[in-house]
């Protein structure tokens, strides 16, 4: 019995050291034991995922994580090599590579998490593409701590990931803590509420996004339309259903927006009504009553911005005495001659202290002359107020789409105003009139003449035949 009963104890005594083996204080205080344990986090055991300090080597954390939230088929990560660019691509296609070099390409029966190195340090990853298989709430998790954490990140490309709304607001959440994160490939993931919109924020950074074949419609593209972001550089929307009321609310996010340079329509079920806004926003156009309203409060601001800095020179420009008379000019230069300025510590932070006021009537200038209201290229003409147009946007892609010569006819009278300026390069292929017509090859010709490529091209020809001569 007496055997027994120390058989029990000793049971009891082994379960109660074990039990704090599982505790942080246990780590603490057996570092020694923990050596054998496979974990980054100073190899010693981690519970949950919220105790994860990430390494930024995704080999290593990706799969921990993946494993902490319980995941049971962890995605393999695999390094991705990228394709050199051909030189004889069109800039239709270098744009689009831009986006994605077609994830389906690189298709497995197994869900793979492909990243891409910047060198052969394992902690420079520049790119990361899911492609394939669904990010539930729990692979968002895992992604909200390995993204952020990639010091180098600088494109994320997703393909096919069955997102739903919440999952999609959980993203753009990480996406925004990814310091370096410019480019975002969203493709094939249609969502119910066509969100899409949620990426271009005021705080977005995003500079090139592709949302090809999202099933996005007219009220995904007013809602896009109405968040393009001042930093949005390249917006590909190809393979959805906008229509012509989506390209309406498109054309009209243009008219006052200029930081968008790409636009891709392509396959978009876009006719003559979609096109001619389209085309009209590159061209000159009468600005609406509110716009009028807007760009008279911002002539007011600027003036009164003007009469503010005015008055802070007066004082610098005239000497004034103590009665409030002028001082001859002769007597204070010779006052000011008299007065030595110390060149030492004294004299430079004098100087110093002014510089911060005068940078910032600089900064303020320029935020306003930087909207567009304020073009001083704007005109009023028979009692209208008349905009030049958008001339930033420098390539435009309507391919496969319905568009008719009364479409060509518009854009060519729109291209034709602008000039040397704006539209260097449009995609009109697969649409609703024949190939030969004579406004199709005129508007090709005047567009070849403007592609940077083409232009290009030229030159190095002509160099060469220089250099044989």
């Amino acid at each position: 019995m007496k055997k027994r009963m120390e058989k029990v104890s000793k049971e009891k005594g082994k379960e109660v050291e074990e039990e704090p083996s599982h505790t942080a204080e246990w780590a603490e205080l057996n570092p020694s034991k923990c050596d054998g344990l496979l974990n980054i986090q100073d190899k010693c055991p981690v519970q949950s995922i919220d105790d994860y300090q990430c390494s930024g080597n995704l080999e290593v954390d990706f799969p921990e994580l993946c494993a902490l939230v319980g995941l049971r088929e962890i995605p393999e990560v695999r390094p991705l090599t990228a394709a050199p660019p051909s030189s004889k691509r069109a800039m239709e296609n270098i744009q689009d590579q831009i986006f994605s070099e077609s994830c389906m390409t690189i298709w497995s029966p197994k869900p793979r998490l492909h990243i891409e190195l910047e060198n052969e340090d394992s902690l420079s990853v520049k790119r990361v593409r899911i492609s394939g298989w669904r990010v539930d709430e729990a692979m968002a998790r895992v992604l909200s701590k390995t993204l952020p954490s990639l010091g180098n990140l600088q494109s994320l490309e997703m393909w096919q990931i069955g997102l739903t709304d919440t999952i999609l607001t959980s993203m753009k959440n990480i996406i925004s803590m990814c310091s370096k994160l410019r480019t975002v490939v969203l493709e094939g993931t249609p969502i119910p509420e066509n969100s899409y919109h949620i990426l271009l924020g005021e705080d977005s950074m995003i500079t090139h996004l592709s949302l090809r074949n999202n099933c996005i419609g007219e009220d995904g593209a007013r809602l896009i339309s109405l968040a393009l972001s001042k930093t949005l550089q390249s917006l590909n929307m190809a393979f959805n259903s906008v229509g012509d009321a989506g390209a309406v609310y498109l054309a009209q996010g243009l008219r006052l927006n200029r930081t968008l340079l790409y636009l891709s329509l392509a396959n978009n079920h876009i006719g003559d009504v979609g096109a001619s806004h389209l085309a009209q926003v590159i061209g000159p156009f009468a600005l609406t009553h509110e716009e009028i309203v807007e760009r008279r409060r911002q002539l007011k601001r600027k003036d009164q911005l003007d009469g503010t800095k005015k008055e802070e020179k007066l004082p610098t420009n005239q000497t004034v005495t103590t009665t409030g008379k002028k001082e001859d000019p002769k007597v204070a230069k010779k006052r000011t001659s008299d007065t030595k300025i110390p060149q030492g510590r004294g004299g430079k932070s004098d100087e110093k202290d002014k510089h911060p006021s005068v940078k910032e009537q600089e900064t303020e200038e320029v935020v306003e002359t930087q909207s567009p209201l304020l073009n001083p290229a704007i005109q009023s003409t028979g009692g209208k107020v008349i905009y030049p147009g958008n001339t930033t946007l420098l390539s435009l892609n309507l391919s496969g789409n319905k568009l008719t010569q009364q479409s060509l006819q518009m854009f060519l009278s729109s291209v034709a105003c602008q000039g040397k300026r704006g539209l260097q390069y449009i995609s009109l292929n697969r649409n609703s009139f024949p190939p030969d017509c004579e406004v199709f090859l005129k508007l090709q010709e005047i567009m070849s003449l403007r592609n940077p490529v083409n232009r290009t091209t030229s030159a190095q020809a002509e160099a060469e035949q220089g250099q044989a001569a």
